[in-house]
């Protein structure tokens, strides 16, 4: 049997460029269904322990890769881009093109098939009704975008271009009504259960709700410790020798957080739980965004114990 090999693709709209082991040939792919089945037609003539793919920075155009190779029965891995960098970077790969990412990236997949938390590194990839409730959330998180700047513009502008930007604000919220309407349908019909859960929480509403479900698959699966490091809401030490530096948070679903931010302000206001952990921490005299970013990760976790154990909020339990 031949020795198992460790895959890097490094992703772009139009094509793959595959690395067939650390010290194997780069082939290049369309990256189409038709260029997907070349590539596992080719992957089954391998051994493969670890696919690893690199995330696109303006689009998924890694998702449809990964879930070819998923439902093939490959175990795979989507890393950042920036993490591939740094790994690319201190393995002395300074250089950068498609084919030298790609071998880097099967060098990370070598590094991290080794490693006994493999599991946790292997991403379990959107289904489709998964995929179908991201693009509608992230749909709904455009058109606000949008909203948002075209109110303001309408605040400073002149006579002359009111009209255009109350005619494009009146589009922009009809569609916003349609998005949402579409986005409740699809929530009450694949995920009625845990919806009725997470939305026992006072300051927890829809919009928050279906962020959770569509960008937090993880969400019950984790420790409380594990799901604020993903979201980005766990504070992380700065320390060297002697010098202690300032804990603060880092990378994470920066969508997620955002939404996660807005859900605690209602929450302070409307969860006696969040309320009371809020003003005590606010009495030893913490910085404000400090207690925010603490009542965000309280409000995290007890969302992740409320869909691991299935049980809605119970105030007796979740204790300030």
């Amino acid at each position: 049997m031949s020795e198992k090999i460790a895959v890097g693709i490094d992703v772009a709209k139009a094509t793959l460029d595959v690395a067939f082991g650390v010290a194997g040939s780069v082939t290049t792919y369309p990256n189409t269904p038709a260029g997907h089945e070349e590539l596992l037609t080719a992957l089954a003539e391998c051994q493969v322990d670890l696919v690893v793919l690199e995330a696109t920075a303006t689009g998924s155009y890694e998702v449809a890769a990964g879930c070819a190779l998923q439902s093939a029965g490959y175990a795979v891995a989507i890393v950042n881009p920036r993490q591939a960098r740094d790994f690319a970077k201190a393995m002395g790969n300074l250089a950068k093109t498609d084919r030298i990412d790609a071998r880097a990236l099967a060098q990370l997949a070598q590094v991290l098939a080794q490693r006994s938390d493999r599991d946790k590194i292997v991403k379990i990839l959107p289904s489709p009704l998964q995929q179908e409730l991201q693009a509608l959330v992230a749909r709904r998180r455009q058109i606000v975008t949008l909203l948002t700047s075209e109110r303001q513009r309408l605040g400073i502008s002149h006579e002359a271009v009111r009209g255009s930007l109350t005619a494009v604000i009146e589009v922009l919220q009809s569609q916003l009504k349609a998005v949402e309407a579409a986005l409740a349908k699809h929530v009450k019909a694949h995920h009625t259960g845990l919806v009725e859960l997470l939305s026992s929480v006072r300051g927890v509403g829809p919009a928050t709700v279906a962020t959770l479900i569509a960008d937090v698959p993880e969400l019950g699966k984790l420790t409380r410790r594990e799901v604020s490091a993903l979201i980005g809401v766990a504070p992380f030490n700065r320390d060297s020798g002697a010098f202690r530096g300032k804990r603060m948070i880092f990378g994470g679903r920066a969508a997620v957080r955002r939404m996660l931010y807005m859900a605690t302000l209602a929450a302070v206001r409307f969860n006696p739980v969040i309320g009371a952990f809020y003003h005590r921490l606010v009495a030893t005299g913490k910085p404000n965004k400090v207690v925010l970013v603490a009542c965000m990760r309280k409000l995290l976790t007890i969302l992740n114990a409320i869909a691991k154990t299935g049980k809605p909020w119970d105030e007796s339990i979740h204790t300030a």
